[in-house]
């Protein structure tokens, strides 16, 4: 899909529908299926009221869920930890799967989902289409869970954990992406 001159992936363009009741639909963005098998069975999540975002850290490099798959199987995890990993050109790719628990927030995993951006925002800045990714799929997820991005819901890792994650060029997003969020529902 093109807008102008600028070429854009579908998930970057959330389509809003009006119900019949006049509520807003987010329709879920276009998440890439991964194959990763995991070395435990993964546990379901019962309860979701967090969203937690990431950044991959230790590496400006695009890496893959699969990447990361392998560096969290190297850690003694299942896999993977997080739930979505989020390109540089916005590509969202699925990790964890979404009904299981994650491995990404110590103590707040069993209620949390969790977004991982590929790059290290303590030396560089999430893209345009990083950004516009992740307020879709944040507001696709809010929809789904009956949440509203503020900052007690969609949280960067460093409010929950000592950590620097999400890197202090995200972290200093977080709020203009929670408003961006919030537009779509």
């Amino acid at each position: 899909m093109a807008i102008g001159s600028l070429a854009v992936l579908p998930s970057l363009v959330p389509t809003l529908v009006r119900a019949a009741s006049n509520e807003t639909i987010v329709s879920e963005p276009h998440i890439v299926p991964t194959n990763l098998k995991f070395t435990e069975t993964l546990i379901p999540r019962k309860i979701t009221n967090l969203i937690i975002v990431h950044h991959v850290g230790g590496t400006d490099r695009d890496v893959s869920a699969a990447e990361i798959h392998q560096w969290h199987l190297a850690n003694g995890w299942a896999g993977i930890g997080y739930h979505f990993l989020i390109h540089k050109n916005g590509m969202i790719e699925q990790g964890r799967p979404l009904y299981a628990i994650g491995a990404h927030c110590y103590g707040y995993n069993q209620t949390s989902v969790g977004i991982c951006s590929a790059g290290d925002f303590d030396i560089s800045f999430p893209t345009k289409n990083q950004i516009d990714s992740a307020s879709h799929l944040i507001a696709y997820l809010c929809q789904k869970y009956g949440l509203k991005p503020d900052s007690r819901t969609v949280l960067g890792h460093r409010d929950l954990n000592q950590t620097e994650c999400p890197g202090q060029n995200y972290y200093s997003q977080l709020e203009a992406l929670r408003k961006k969020t919030a537009y779509f529902l």
